[in-house]
C-alpha cells in the first residue's frame, strides 16, 4: 500500500495534543463551593484559557492546505469507525467533496477529536504496514 497521507504524521500529533487540552479544558467544573464572586473570576479566566486553546486549534488546522485538512477529516472518519483504514479512498474522496472554508469549525465540534485522530493514525499506519510486510 502507498503511503495515504499528505500530511505529516507530526503535524497530527501536533492537532491531537491541542485537541485534547482544548477538550480538558471545557471538562473543567467549577464546584468547589466558593463565593459566587470568585467563581465568575475564575470562570471568567477558564473561558478565556478555553477560547485562547480553541484558537490555537483552529489556527493550526487553519493553516494547513486542503490536502493536510483533508487527510485530518479523513483520519477522524476512520478513527470513529465511520469508514475502515481499507476505505480510504472513498473516506477521502467525501472528506474532499466536503471540504469547504469551515472545515476547522467542523474538526473542532467533535468532541473526542483528539481520539479519533489518534485512533485514525494508528489503523492507516498498521494498514501500510501490513501491506508493507506482504
Amino acid at each position: 500500500m502507498p503511503t495515504l497521507l499528505s500530511i505529516d504524521p507530526e503535524k497530527v500529533q501536533k492537532v491531537i495534543l491541542e485537541a485534547r487540552a482544548f477538550d480538558a479544558g471545557k471538562d473543567e467544573v467549577d464546584d468547589d463551593g466558593s463565593n459566587a464572586g470568585d467563581d465568575a473570576m475564575v470562570d471568567a479566566r477558564e473561558e478565556s484559557d478555553e477560547d485562547a486553546t480553541y484558537e490555537e486549534l483552529l489556527e493550526a488546522i487553519r493553516g494547513m492546505d486542503e490536502d493536510e485538512q483533508v487527510d485530518l477529516v479523513t483520519l477522524a472518519w476512520i478513527g470513529r469507525g465511520t469508514f475502515s483504514p481499507e476505505e480510504w479512498s472513498q473516506a477521502r474522496s467525501e472528506a474532499a467533496f466536503a471540504h469547504n472554508a469551515r472545515t476547522a469549525e467542523y474538526l473542532t465540534s467533535l468532541p473526542m477529536l483528539g481520539d479519533y485522530l489518534e485512533e485514525g493514525l494508528a489503523a492507516i499506519t498498521a494498514a501500510e504496514n501490513e501491506d508493507d510486510e506482504e
